[in-house]
């Protein structure tokens, strides 16, 4: 009898430790899968946002001369600018209006007039987003404070420009955008 309790007690240590190797090579594969998984997680999210205009990405071409503008179409639609500061009130951005009637296929250039309200040299970065989110790829802007970080010295206050232009390819049903901008403080960010 104890013989074949010890025979058990064999299979049963032999059996545990052919399920402990097995949780253990599962557990690394999905941790090795884990950081995959992270590691491709930015590429595939810009990916997503460019080809889908998810998150309000918009179109930006960095050089004007790749504009390839189409006739200017009779239809009008509504672009309305919104502007938010995050973080510390260290600065103002004023939209030039709270919106325009813009035709698609027509370029445009406006102003918003930023304030640095320190008495502190500081760094200025603007993040656009775009809604509808299937209108953002519409929306091309050919020269954009956006693009780069904007120095101001202490109490400085200018316009920053945008240029840009509705595709005329914008969907029927969409009449109006909403192209909304923050502003954040990337003093830390520059210094680096």
């Amino acid at each position: 009898m104890q013989e074949s309790s010890g025979s058990l007690e064999g299979r049963s240590k032999a059996s545990t430790k052919a399920s402990n190797r097995q949780i253990i090579l599962l557990l690394g594969g999905f941790v090795l899968g884990m950081f995959g998984f992270g590691y491709a997680l930015v590429p595939l999210y810009d990916l997503i946002c460019e080809v889908t205009g998810l998150n309000g990405a918009s179109g930006s071409l960095s050089q004007p001369s790749e504009v390839k503008l189409a006739a200017p179409t009779d239809r009008e639609v509504t672009l309305q600018f919104v502007t938010t500061i995050n973080g510390v009130d260290h600065w103002t951005l004023t939209p030039p209006a709270p919106s325009m009637k813009v035709r698609p296929g027509e370029m445009y250039q406006v102003d918003f007039r930023a304030v640095n309200l320190t008495g502190e040299t500081r760094v200025a970065q603007a993040t656009p987003s775009v809604a509808p989110w299937a209108a953002g790829k519409y929306l091309n802007k050919t020269e954009c404070f956006c693009f780069t970080q904007q120095p101001f010295t202490p109490g400085e206050s200018r316009d920053l420009g945008l240029t840009f232009v509705v595709d005329p390819a914008l969907p029927d049903h969409i009449d109006t955008l909403t192209l909304s901008y923050t502003f954040f403080d990337a003093t830390n960010l520059a210094a680096r």
